[in-house]
């Protein structure tokens, strides 16, 4: 191991460490963030279920992926937010002029977050079950699908810390990732698009999230892939990993730079 992929792994466990130990210090931002996906699930499931043409366990069992994708694609906000909060209230100046790696401070807070959504698919997995959501596929096939979900939410989280070092102020940073609620209400996530007009029907499958949760639906079994969709949703699991390739390829790089450079 090279001494700077040894720094990077010393430092950035260190970081994770702060983050979890930061977390544990909020217990109530860490219930909401993970009862707020389930309270979605049974009001989306039960209400949206009795207005739409599936019949209600028919229409949770389609929407169960769909909320999950919804839910990783909220690491842009979490992100964004707990960046935005440290760079305002100085502490990432002073975490910058101690002798660690500067792709460590972004690292450790979006592994510490990947680590919180792993243990938070528990509980939203089980109330899934008991309102009539069933992994239909294969064992592989479920594992494949947590997989690329939790893929999904490393790559929104560095967003999310590109945007709040970017905003450095909480209350901008909370304001933007407010806005992003709208993301999964422009995809598949709650709704099939054949329905949608043309154009409409285009923008929602060329958003991430429309791909990321076609492919667990698929991965799960709990619907075919829809015909005729954009190339992102007609080859889901390879889509979902070229967007997921793209979206780190671009805003890594884009994180650690702007937490190396600070306010210049």
């Amino acid at each position: 191991m090279s001494t700077v992929t040894h720094d990077l792994a010393h430092d950035g466990t260190a970081m994770l460490g702060r983050q979890l130990q930061r977390l544990r210090n909020n217990p109530g931002l860490l219930i909401l963030t993970q009862t707020m996906p389930v309270t979605m699930l049974l009001f989306f499931g039960y209400v949206f279920g009795s207005a739409l043409a599936m019949p209600g366990e028919e229409y949770r069992a389609f929407l169960v992926p769909g909320l999950l994708v919804a839910t990783a694609a909220n690491g842009l906000m979490t992100g964004m937010f707990k960046a935005a909060q440290d760079t305002h209230r100085g502490v990432t100046d002073r975490l910058r002029t101690l002798p660690v790696s500067r792709a460590a401070v972004p690292l450790g807070q979006a592994v510490a977050d990947l680590l919180v959504t792993a243990a938070g698919l528990v509980p939203f997995l089980l109330v899934g079950l008991a309102v009539g959501w069933r992994m239909e596929g294969s064992a592989p096939g479920a594992a494949g699908a947590v997989g690329l979900l939790l893929l999904f939410r490393f790559a929104t989280t560095w967003i999310g810390v590109f945007l709040g070092l970017l905003t450095r102020n909480e209350e901008a940073a909370g304001q933007l990732g407010g806005a992003t609620f709208i993301l999964p209400l422009l995809s598949n996530a709650y709704i099939p698009t054949e329905g949608l007009p043309g154009w409409l029907r285009t923008v929602a499958e060329w958003n991430p999230i429309s791909a990321v949760t076609t492919a667990l639906r698929d991965l799960f079994g709990n619907a075919p892939v829809p015909e005729g969709a954009a190339w992102p949703v007609a080859h889901p699991v390879a889509g979902s990993l070229a967007w997921c390739a793209v979206l780190l390829a671009v805003f890594v790089p884009l994180a650690v730079r702007r937490y190396a450079r600070g306010e210049g």
